[in-house]
């Protein structure tokens, strides 16, 4: 699976990348179809739910599943979203 990760108005350390690969390589159990993923980390001014933003767009054949989600850390917004797209990617499989 090709995955691109962009941190956007700052730089995200070593420890926060092998976090999300590590991450997504455990996703890969649910599917062998993703072609692709984004990863997308940014910062939000609203402090009140967190400020940390992760988006993770799959693509998989004929749809694109998506899952954003905005937490106190980037670690625990990943998290959320790997448990969204599972249960995302559990309806694709059911689907097929």
């Amino acid at each position: 699976m090709n995955v691109k990760i962009q941190s956007i108005k700052f730089d995200a350390d070593k420890r926060l990348l092998d976090f999300i690969e590590t991450k997504l390589n455990k996703l890969e159990r649910f599917t062998d179809k993703a072609t692709s993923t984004e990863v997308t980390l940014k910062l939000d001014k609203n402090d009140e739910q967190g400020n940390k933003i992760a988006l993770i767009e799959i693509e998989v054949p004929g749809e694109s599943l998506v899952a954003e989600r905005q937490s106190k850390s980037f670690e625990e917004s990943i998290d959320l979203c790997i448990d969204a797209l599972k249960k995302q990617l559990e309806k694709y499989k059911d689907k097929r």
